[in-house]
């Protein structure tokens, strides 16, 4: 697992020591309010941080920390890791950020990094985002990063949006940015 860096965030894998600032996020309902699992009680985030460390050992890839690369705080995590949708396995984009740091753009900034570790680096090959229609501000995220046509579909019995992008709708996406 690496370090990344954008403008604003480090993103780099979990530690044991992210667990208070990650349990004090995963315990806010607000920020959990479209989370499929619901709110995290400190035995489900411990839970959640051994699943991450798992990821990073059998997957090379998982949820990375989000820091603020100014004054160091935690500011969430983003990240592509395995889930199983419809019996296949897949690679999954996940973000969630403290409430303090939402509307910022921080998500795209994070998400951008991720995907583009992911399909340059990692070289994968397809990239899902799973988003419930109505949390409109997800929605935007994965829109703004390239994310275009989905499918409905339900996913731990609730209805949800299914995007996915190809390395090669990613590399069209870097080549048509402006330099």
């Amino acid at each position: 697992m690496c370090d990344l860096e954008t403008p604003r965030l480090r993103l780099r894998p979990l530690t044991t020591g992210d667990l208070p600032a990650l349990a004090e996020m995963l315990a806010d309902p607000e920020v959990m309010r479209h989370s499929l699992r619901g709110v995290c009680d400190d035995m489900a985030t411990r839970i959640f941080l051994d699943w991450c460390f798992d990821c990073y050992i059998k997957h090379r890839t998982g949820p990375l920390a989000l820091v603020d690369r100014q004054d160091g705080n935690f500011i969430g995590f983003c990240g592509v890791s395995p889930e199983k949708i419809e019996g296949t396995m897949e690679l999954n984009l996940g973000y969630r950020l403290a409430r303090r740091y939402w509307g910022q753009g921080l998500a795209t900034e994070a998400s951008i990094a991720a995907l583009g570790h992911a399909f340059t680096d990692k070289r994968f090959d397809s990239i899902v985002a799973i988003v419930e229609s109505a949390h409109t501000a997800s929605v935007r995220v994965v829109e703004k990063v390239g994310f275009g046509c989905f499918e409905t579909l339900e996913f731990h019995k609730r209805p949800v949006r299914l995007y996915r992008m190809q390395r090669a709708q990613w590399q069209q996406r870097l080549a048509a940015e402006p330099h």
